[in-house]
């Protein structure tokens, strides 16, 4: 075999060629300059340090791999095409009340709501929703809705079991033949004489789920009766005669009296007289960034339907690090604010409160062989900043707020449930 000749040492020694020293006085003098501010020098470059990988990241495992298969075909490589996704949730915790049924036949379901569910999916919720309970423990399947309460309103709530008789009864709400009666307590002396508002209201924010009255809102009426007053709150009937968002709330805080446990409308982020007159001395944004400071300080942003991505440009980056915002472990579930998505509404009250789903826990069922219980999740996704989280659970009081659907009459039905024990002459609140 051929031997190559070995180039022989240059008089330097072992010094780099030229081209190679250029480089290195490059990269030294971008070094310096990386390091001390002010202007580059002529012939000088900025160093840029590569990008650093700052989370290892996370493997996938043998659950992942068997999720999906490939095949071939003309030199491509395919995947099945049914393919599965495993959601990782966090869902709220709702009231353990019962549904009660109030009316079911050939054509309806009639229930009584209790506070605190949402009527369909929407946003984080899904299991805890009375749609889901209704076909899960009653078997009542397909049904079609009718109309919508929001999650901290109780009372009557109709669902079709057909699509005919949803819209035969739908054709009655667009004609605004069907009564609506509600009941609220009030802060306050209500007068005793029979009020009507008629004030437009304009949503602030959709994101948030936050109105307020203003000029440039949809027209709306709501009437309203007092029946009695115990020296403090006063009970009243309402009677929105159209169907905008929080509208009785809305129209109760412009007369004065807003209702007594309104985790959005009795707040002093709407200044000294809460939004009486509609009287405002603040922005849109300001109004917001204030009710979300508010409940963030306490640690109650589960009654507004906040994404952590739209808090940003209300109160920072710092979510996490606001005073009061954070939990020990171990004091029960998990917590975090809301998605982006909230219920479509007609009528009043939403909020949202995080819990723990089962997802989650039947993705790593096979992997581990245990469950995770509701109140303390073993098994965490670390992709899910939401798993580092722990708050407690809201207790079953402040899942309600005293507003409550009581009748609900068309051309040839009328549905009514019994008064909340809120609104009894004798009750007192604890």
């Amino acid at each position: 075999m051929e031997e190559k000749p070995v180039s022989e040492p240059s008089e330097q020694g072992s010094s780099p060629p030229p081209a190679k020293r250029q480089r290195r006085r490059l990269l030294l003098a971008a070094k310096r300059q990386a390091r001390r501010p002010g202007p580059l020098e002529e012939g000088e470059k900025r160093y840029v340090p590569p990008p650093q990988k700052r989370n290892p990241g996370v493997s996938f495992g043998e659950a992942h791999f068997a999720e999906t298969s490939y095949y071939f075909e003309g030199g491509l490589r395919k995947n099945n095409d049914f393919l599965k996704n495993t959601v990782h949730r966090h869902e709220p915790p709702v009231t353990a009340q019962t549904i009660e049924f109030l009316e079911e036949n050939d054509e309806v379901v009639v229930v009584n709501k209790p506070s605190s569910l949402p009527v369909h999916p929407c946003g984080r919720f899904r299991h805890n929703t009375v749609i889901f309970i209704l076909g899960k423990e009653h078997n009542l399947k397909e049904l079609h809705t009718i109309h919508r309460l929001d999650r901290l309103t109780s009372g009557v709530l109709m669902f079709a079991k057909s699509v005919e008789v949803s819209k035969r009864i739908d054709e009655q709400v667009r004609q605004r033949q069907l009564e609506k009666e509600y009941v609220c307590r009030v802060l306050g002396e209500f007068p005793e004489n029979e009020v009507t508002c008629e004030e437009p209201i304009l949503v602030v924010s959709y994101k948030v789920g936050v109105c307020r009255v203003d000029p440039k809102g949809k027209v709306c009426k709501t009437v309203f009766r007092r029946l009695n007053y115990n020296g403090n709150t006063s009970v009243v009937k309402c009677y929105p005669y159209t169907g905008r968002t929080h509208q009785i709330r809305v129209h109760l805080q412009f007369l004065g009296h807003p209702i007594v446990n309104d985790p959005i409308y009795n707040t002093d982020a709407w200044g000294p007289a809460k939004g009486k007159g509609g009287k405002l001395s603040k922005t849109d944004e300001e109004l917001l960034r204030a009710l979300v400071e508010g409940h963030l300080s306490k640690q109650s942003l589960d009654v507004l339907d906040v994404a952590e991505e739209d808090l940003k440009p209300l109160v920072g980056d710092n979510v996490q690090e606001t005073p009061g915002n954070c939990v020990k472990p171990g004091q029960a579930a998990l917590a975090n604010v809301n998605s982006g998505s909230t219920e479509a509404s007609n009528d009043e009250g939403q909020s949202e409160i995080l819990g723990c789903s089962q997802d989650f826990a039947q993705m790593h069922k096979a992997e581990s062989g245990k469950m995770c219980p509701s109140e303390h999740l073993e098994e965490k996704d670390p992709l899910c900043e939401e798993c580092k989280i722990v708050r407690p659970d809201p207790s079953p009081k402040d899942l309600v707020m005293y507003l409550h659907a009581l009748r609900y009459k068309g051309a040839d039905f009328e549905y009514c449930s019994r008064m909340p024990a809120w609104a009894q002459d004798d009750w007192e609140e604890t």
